[in-house]
């Protein structure tokens, strides 16, 4: 029998990525339980999570590997889609349904997404920025304020 903890809280059918790396990340990661694929591919630097979300849309699941900015168990996930100036499809999937499964490791966990502003978020971007250097540039090409979401456990 499986712990509260662990068990999931996202049903339905999954829909997995258009994106080709994406699909592949996401299937390895889970497959070792996070002991693979944890990094961007090719930047053994650059730690990643996958987070589970329901499609704003389609309301099928939706996973992505996203990079892990955490602290004190409460994680950001950064909307910055590489600075282009559309927000990436899960920053909807955040919006619409704030339930969503986080795996940073062998199991997904609930955890509920909220979009930081004011000083925390800036707190949660220079955090982000220090584990991952490269969202300080994708900011400076896009005219948004990439939005930085605050998942805390549900």
């Amino acid at each position: 029998m499986r712990s509260m903890a662990t068990e999931r809280v996202l049903h339905g059918e999954y829909d997995p990525s258009p994106s080709e790396w994406v699909r592949n990340q996401v299937e390895a990661y889970e497959a070792s339980g996070g002991q693979e694929a944890n990094t961007l591919p090719d930047h053994p630097e650059w730690p990643i999570v996958v987070i589970t979300s329901v499609g704003s849309a389609s309301g099928k699941l939706r996973k992505n590997p996203v990079m892990r900015v955490e602290k004190d168990g409460v994680y950001a996930a950064v909307a910055s889609k590489g600075g282009d100036p559309e927000h990436p499809s899960w920053y909807h999937n955040f919006l619409a349904n704030p339930l969503v499964e986080l795996q940073d490791g062998p199991e997904p966990r609930a955890y509920t997404a909220r979009v930081a502003d004011g000083a925390e978020r800036q707190e949660w971007w220079d955090r982000a920025v220090a584990v991952y250097a490269p969202y300080a540039e994708y900011q400076e090409n896009t005219d948004r304020e990439i939005p930085v979401f605050v998942l805390e456990p549900a």
